[in-house]
């Protein structure tokens, strides 16, 4: 039986720095990433900066109570004269979704509208761009929880460059994001909501902006 042959010394040291560089990117691009989460956490809105302006539509992302409740609220304020509620799930109607709102005036139960294309953030663009296309609109006030808000205006700003788009966050109780390290489910939640945030911008970097209307 012939001898396993020697590794040479050459092979053995390319090994290594190859082994040592994907080590270091690896940590390169790990420490990157927290930065731009701590970033992210730290900027996520912590307010309404806009409450006054009106807007051709209120547009709510599901997702939570507090949402639809703002949303009728916004509604009943007279801040639009519409209230588009994207991603409703399937066999739920108009009446639920005042139960879960804890509303319903009759003087505006009239102008709610319901959509149920969407399953995601990027359904819910394209399902409200949809409808702000058949309705002839050219702005909105877009409502959803403050740690989705970033993710949210860059999908739909993608789809609907030429709309005006009024950020109006909600701060959900169960949310703890000025102090998430303290709270292992916000942590993983902002993680995970960074993660799609820098997905969603690294593909729209590979998609073409789509024009704006005339």
């Amino acid at each position: 039986m012939s001898a396993p042959k020697a590794v040479q010394p050459s092979t053995l040291i390319m090994a290594l720095k190859a082994g040592g560089f994907l080590v270091g990117s690896g940590l390169g691009l790990a420490l990157a990433w927290f930065c731009g989460f701590l970033y992210f956490v730290a900027t996520l809105p912590d307010r309404v900066s806009d409450t006054a302006s009106h807007t051709d539509a209120i547009v709510v992302l599901t997702g939570g109570s507090e949402r639809l409740t703002t949303g009728m609220a916004l509604l009943e304020g007279g801040l639009a004269g519409k209230l588009f509620i994207s991603g409703v799930h399937r066999g739920v109607d108009l009446p639920d979704i005042l139960k879960l709102a804890r509303t319903g005036h009759p003087d505006t139960v009239g102008s709610v509208v319901l959509g149920y294309a969407a399953d995601d953030t990027v359904g819910n663009a394209a399902e409200t761009a949809a409808w702000v296309k058949a309705e002839g609109l050219t702005s909105l006030r877009l409502v959803t929880g403050a740690y989705h808000m970033p993710r949210s205006l860059t999908e739909f700003r993608h789809v609907m460059p030429g709309i005006t788009i009024v950020p109006h966050p909600v701060f959900p109780d169960s949310v703890k994001s000025r102090e998430w390290w303290r709270w292992p489910g916000t942590a993983a939640l902002l993680a995970t909501e960074y993660s799609k945030y820098l997905a969603a911008i690294t593909r729209h970097w590979f998609l073409p902006k789509k024009a704006s209307s005339p």
